[in-house]
């Protein structure tokens, strides 16, 4: 988990952007259905645009770590992909973040909310993917 939680794109964000209130830390540990699977994530507020925040974490992906753009995403989705591992960045609604039992908008009162996260699928001889998410 630390190697996970301890790679540079995590701590990427755009200009402007803060780590949210109740999101201070990095959130890391393993799937509870499944041993196989150790994530790790950051949650960032950015006071920009969506489209800055996308074109940022295209740039960091690419330039970072080895990242490249996953051919299975869905369009829309901003996916990579390397050895074994998957990296997702999901613009945050009141209703996902409801879902992950956060409220609807803790931290994040202005611009736009963002997820960075990774999951590395260890023994699993799974192909990591977005599909696979």
């Amino acid at each position: 988990m630390k190697e996970v939680a301890g790679l540079g794109v995590l701590d990427s964000r755009p200009d402007g952007a803060t780590v949210a209130r109740v999101f201070e830390e990095v959130d890391a540990g393993c799937r509870a259905d499944s041993g196989d699977v150790v994530y790790a994530g950051r949650t960032y507020t950015f006071p920009g645009t969506r489209a800055e925040a996308t074109a940022h974490y295209r740039t960091a992906a690419a330039v970072g770590d080895g990242w490249n753009p996953d051919p299975e995403a869905l369009p829309g989705d901003l996916c990579f992909a390397r050895e074994g591992m998957a990296l997702s960045t999901v613009f945050l609604t009141a209703g996902r973040l409801a879902e992950a039992g956060h409220g609807s908008r803790p931290g994040l009162t202005t611009g736009t909310g963002c997820s960075v996260s990774i999951d590395s699928y260890v023994n699993s001889g799974a192909e990591a993917g977005c599909r696979v998410l």
